[in-house]
């Protein structure tokens, strides 16, 4: 009787792992079809109203790679503040002996998420600001 259940369990095992073998590479091809395909779609769309597709994908920009910089600083920034205050402060709230005589602690992972949001949302703040000062410097020379 048990082994009857066992064996039915196997099988539908195997049977979902089998189809998640072939899911998964055909969603990739599919996702990546998908996306070369709207990309034609899009320059397309661009030559049939006069314009240049190559010239919205060219050029350098500064603000993106100064964006993604501060967001991965603030982020870092923000992790290291949350185990400082984790090692610190909060391991000997959340200390407890164990049974055997062994010293436990317990985790904080709330505190590293939050400063991580926090010190990210800092970093794009501080990216926002920048390039809004630059514009408004440009639009007072324009003028």
């Amino acid at each position: 009787m048990v082994d009857n259940i066992l064996n039915e369990k196997l099988k539908t095992y195997t049977m979902s792992f089998q189809a998640s073998e072939i899911l998964i590479p055909m969603s990739f091809c599919a996702t990546l079809f998908g996306l070369y395909y709207l990309r034609s779609r899009e320059n397309l769309s661009l030559i049939d109203k006069g314009m240049n597709p190559r010239k919205n994908y060219g050029g350098p920009k500064p603000y993106a790679y100064m964006k993604y910089a501060l967001l991965l600083l603030g982020a870092g920034l923000g992790l290291f503040i949350a185990y400082m205050i984790d090692v610190m402060y909060l391991r000997e709230l959340s200390k407890w002996v164990g049974d055997n005589g062994r010293v436990h602690y317990d985790e904080n992972p709330a505190i590293y998420f939050a400063l991580l949001a926090i010190g990210g949302g800092l970093g794009m703040f501080f990216a926002y600001r920048i390039e809004k000062r630059d514009w408004i410097d440009k639009k007072v020379e324009d003028n």
